[in-house]
């Protein structure tokens, strides 16, 4: 029964607008309450930032970093509100950690230019490690979009139990696009959606190819991969299916591609109706 209702839950939440994620997620965690944990592990919500008080710098909060109501800052490695036994990396992992935030914030300034970025580290049970790479990046007044945001959360399970000079890196993506457009021209216009996609794939390890330089290969190219399907998806086929129902023409001329089919209709309609007994004489 208890499956039945998380089950429920998430059907619903993938038929709702993609835009009003966190209100829709509110209401459902308000209905089953039993089931908080749950639903906010499985579904993604678009990331929110806080600032390292002890650096001063941003950080991106999430499922991965959450100890009850506090959230663990990649910069300094301690949450905010602070607590007492909350969940922290190894000493190695830690080390790593730290890398990899270093380098990815320069990967997020280098395809982003601007927004957050964070990474998330922890072990796992004498398989090897995982982690959580975050980006986000908000636009507000651009030239075409009034207020928009990406927000990329990239999973990655390292399997090195069956080999020391390789490894297997599984990889989840999802990605969070929203733009909302406000101009007279156009009118009111929101695009939104969710893509998620998995790979997998086993490299060598070596100290001139650590981890990190084989996680950062495989998440440069899922997002490659997904910004194309994206622009491929929604940006161009909703260009050609607006194009398609709607021509613009000059002032005085009425539109002329309809005009056979108008044309046809009214001869159909007419030749109905000729044919057509009176009610009376039926």
């Amino acid at each position: 029964m208890e499956k039945d209702a998380v089950t429920s839950c998430l059907s619903i939440m993938r038929r709702m607008p993609p835009n009003n994620i966190e209100h829709n997620l509110s209401g459902l965690l308000n209905l089953v309450p039993e089931h908080t944990d749950e639903l906010l592990q499985r579904v993604d919500q678009p990331l929110e930032e806080a600032t390292c008080s002890e650096t001063g710098l941003k950080y991106l909060l999430c499922d991965y970093n959450r100890d009850g109501d506090s959230y663990r800052s990649p910069w300094s490695n301690k949450y905010e509100p602070a607590i007492d036994d909350g969940f922290l990396p190894s000493a190695t992992l830690r080390e790593l950690e730290i890398e990899a935030n270093q380098l990815f914030d320069a990967y997020r300034e280098l395809y982003f230019e601007g927004g957050t970025s964070s990474v998330y580290l922890w072990d796992l049970d004498d398989t090897g490690f995982a982690g959580c790479f975050l980006i986000k990046k908000s636009v507000e007044g651009h030239r075409f979009v009034s207020d928009g945001a990406w927000d990329s959360i990239h999973v990655v399970q390292v399997d090195t139990k069956s080999s020391q000079t390789q490894a297997t890196y599984k990889l989840t993506t999802t990605v969070m696009l929203s733009m909302d457009v406000h101009k007279n021209e156009v009118g009111d216009s929101n695009l939104s959606g969710s893509l998620t996609r998995v790979a997998s794939k086993r490299c060598p390890i070596s100290p001139d190819r650590p981890h990190i330089a084989n996680i950062g290969t495989l998440i440069e190219d899922m997002e490659t991969d997904i910004r194309t399907y994206l622009d491929a998806l929604y940006i161009q086929k909703t260009k050609e299916v607006v194009s398609s129902i709607r021509k613009l023409h000059k002032p005085g001329q009425g539109p002329s591609q309809g005009q056979p089919f108008t044309m046809n209709l009214n001869a159909a309609v007419l030749k109905h109706g000729a044919n057509r007994k009176i009610d009376s004489e039926s």
